[in-house]
């Protein structure tokens, strides 16, 4: 069989080693003005005493502590930092490449003001008074409701001036995007109860259960994960990837597990019957069960039978009873979910079936196993003054639970439902499905102001831009996050002074709320956010400052967590691929792209492979099974009820017949030579599918066809 494993032994060098850097190939030189520090735009630095400051990556959720190089106080290059609770030394290929983006072109260097369809430059004072003006006429209408915010995560002190502001001027509509935190939130809260999250112990975990999530693609905190699947075999630990294509986890597991793209959930829960059945659960676990367990056992034996299960989800009953034997019979398993990197669209019912794995094995709040720990809270603000305006306009419900209904909510409304919205290090209109309807609901708010440091695609809807310092430029806390067992607050650090006329965001939300005046004024009294993060950070400051990191909690609670499988026992619908065409487009993530948050590095886009971006032309996989009609490397459109693309065509047997893989992370179009321009953007194609019952947004992928071009 020949297998494309899409440049799998050039990450994998990499993720034994910890590290995910690639090495130097014939692409990264025909650009010296990337592989070197020569770029147009960038001062070279002279010859001086060379430094060592130590800070915090905030690039992704990973949180990895880092060591960045400076000579003449001007930092060259960014390394792992050593000893650090998170990475230990390790570093991804996109934080070392992280000061790319400290020159770079495509960022917003002062204040904007939209100007027709042109931005204009504007005074930090001026803008301030400008968004204050607008805020304070909408709350004087009597609908501060109508104001709603847009954020990449809630922890951390910046999310936390933001949702103060937000309180305080009486709006409740504080968005997150989607993400492997908030997932882990939403499954800690259907099985064990509000306000937990959870954390994966894959460093001492003898049999990790993968049900797609990209070990090494960049899922949860990325060189943890590298760490810990580099120290596998040592550890004589197991690793079986359920998925639809060999991706490089499945390509570096002991055991590739093909499966029909959106049916994790009901092989998760048909290992579960098996598990029950054959009497391999834990009987002191399931004391522990409280609600559900009874009904949720009968629905398995009726619906999951080995039989059942393989027909719905292609994976023969004898595999089905195999793994879960070995599962169940492991000292220390592990069944982890989150497809791809974890922050896509997923769905409850699969994240809950695969965590009831772990439940059911009694490998809860163990070491190698899964620990359910209570939310961070190391954060301490004072209480918020609120007058009537925010008392009335808090108490009413959200605009939507989450962020695709509230696009969906905008988009159906022949009323105005949001009349000014906040974004900060987020971009919906790249990252959410169906990018067209979310740049529609944009362009039905009439106020729209972005915290970006960049001019990416949602800043670019913006009324005003008030620009933000990089990670490199500001001081923040960073609390660890994305699945880790243990609990790590880090520090971020001015290691440059800032090159443009930028801000850190928390003294920006503290210039708007002091410029609101009144009662919400009164509850934002710091001078500064150093004095604020000072304050609500006191109970570690003295380990932030000093060391750059504190760690709330190690590992597992003492106390057992309770299971409560109600929301399973009713077992409900798996969720479907829209549309009607005969194939499936699925997403891929890779290491070398980011598709959330920040885009790519102009160092990292010249480390795809050209299996993946052929120029600029975007390469989809295929099996040849599937391919009728098309020629390998040949051109070919791809149609779905979303939208249409024209793509490259690679042969590829590590994919199931009838599914289409394309990557997640190119087909940028906002104004940088180096990044945009380059494939398509899968979200382009693929739309959103509500789950009944928790209304998160879970397509998997779309009904899909392809032609020869």
């Amino acid at each position: 069989m020949k297998v494309d494993r899409r440049s799998f032994l050039g990450l994998g060098l990499g993720a034994v080693a910890g590290i995910a850097v690639s090495p130097v190939g014939l692409k990264l030189t025909d650009d010296s003005s990337i592989w070197t520090q020569n770029w147009p735009w960038t001062p070279v630095p002279a010859d001086g005493e060379v430094i060592y400051e130590s800070s915090v990556c905030s690039l992704c959720p990973g949180s990895c502590g880092i060591s960045v190089r400076k000579i003449e106080n001007r930092p060259v290059k960014i390394e792992g930092r050593e000893n650090y609770p998170v990475n230990n030394g390790g570093a991804c290929l996109h934080g070392i490449a992280g000061l790319q983006y400290l020159y770079d072109p495509a960022r917003v260097k002062t204040p904007l003001k939209k100007n027709g369809d042109k931005f204009e430059e504007i005074s930090w004072d001026d803008a301030i008074a400008l968004v204050a003006g607008k805020l304070a006429d909408l709350r004087k209408s009597g609908s501060p409701e109508k104001f709603a915010a847009i954020l990449d995560k809630e922890q951390g002190s910046v999310s936390g001036l933001f949702k103060r502001l937000f309180k305080t001027f009486g709006s409740p509509n504080f968005y997150t995007m989607p993400s492997f935190e908030s997932y882990l939130e939403a499954t800690a809260a259907a099985i064990h109860g509000e306000g937990k999250t959870i954390g994966f112990d894959l460093e001492n975990a003898d049999f990790v259960l993968s049900f797609g999530a990209g070990i090494i693609e960049g899922w949860g905190s990325p060189v943890n994960c590298f760490q810990a699947n580099a120290s596998r075999k040592e550890r004589r630990a197991k690793l079986y990837q359920i998925e639809p294509n060999l991706s490089n986890t499945a390509a570096n597991a002991d055991k590739w597990v093909p499966i029909k793209p959106g049916t994790q959930a009901d092989l998760a829960l048909g290992i579960c019957a098996v598990i029950l059945k054959n009497n391999l659960f834990d009987s002191n676990a399931t004391m522990n069960f409280k609600g559900g367990f009874n009904k949720f056992a009968a629905m398995l034996q009726k619906d999951y039978t080995p039989s059942k299960t393989a027909e719905i989800t292609g994976v023969k009953a004898a595999d089905i009873e195999k793994i879960a034997g070995l599962f169940a019979k492991a000292k220390k398993p592990v069944a982890v979910f989150g497809k791809g990197r974890g922050d896509g669209a997923q769905s409850l019912k699969e994240l809950a079936a695969v965590h009831t794995l772990n439940c059911l094995v009694g490998n809860i709040n163990k070491k190698g196993g899964v620990f359910v720990k209570s939310k961070n809270k190391y954060l301490e603000f004072p209480d918020e003054s609120m007058d009537s305006i925010a008392d009335a306009g808090f108490a009413k419900p959200k605009a939507g639970r989450y962020m695709n209904q509230l696009v969906e909510k905008i988009n159906s409304s022949s009323k105005s439902v949001v009349e000014a919205l906040f974004v900060y290090n987020a971009n919906p209109c790249y990252s959410l499905h169906d990018t067209k309807s979310v740049k529609q609901a944009l362009g039905k708010i009439p106020f729209i102001v972005s915290f970006s440091s960049f001019l990416d695609e949602t800043a670019k809807e913006a009324d005003i831009i008030l620009p933000s310092h990089t990670f490199i430029e500001r001081i923040e806390d960073v609390p660890s996050g994305a699945g880790l067992a243990k609990t790590v607050v880090g520090l971020t650090k001015p290691v440059a002074s800032p090159v443009f006329n930028t801000k850190n965001p928390g003294d920006t939300v503290i210039l708007i709320a002091k410029a609101l005046k009144g009662s919400i004024a009164q509850s934002f009294e710091w001078e500064s956010y150093n004095e604020c993060l000072e304050g609500v950070t006191a109970r570690i400051w003295d380990s932030l400052s000093e060391d750059g990191y504190a760690v709330i909690s190690k590992g597992a609670p003492i106390e057992p967590a309770a299971v409560n499988l109600s929301f399973l026992s009713g077992n409900p619908p798996t969720v479907q691929a829209q549309g009607d065409f005969g194939l499936t487009l699925i997403p891929i993530d890779n290491m070398r792209l980011i598709n959330a948050g920040a885009y790519v590095s102009p160092f990292a886009i010249k480390t795809v492979s050209d299996k993946v971006l052929k120029g600029k032309n975007i390469v989809v996989e295929i099996n040849p099974l599937t391919a009728k009609g098309l020629k390998n490397g040949g051109f070919a459109i791809i149609t779905t009820p979303i939208g249409t693309a024209r793509v490259v065509v690679n042969f590829n047997e590590g994919l199931m017949p009838g599914v289409i893989g394309m990557v997640e992370g190119l087909g940028h179009t906002f104004e940088n030579k180096y990044v945009s321009n380059k494939g398509v953007n899968v979200n382009d194609l693929i739309g959103p599918v509500i789950e009944s019952g928790s209304g998160l947004d879970a397509a998997f992928g779309i009904k899909a066809k392809i032609s020869k071009a």
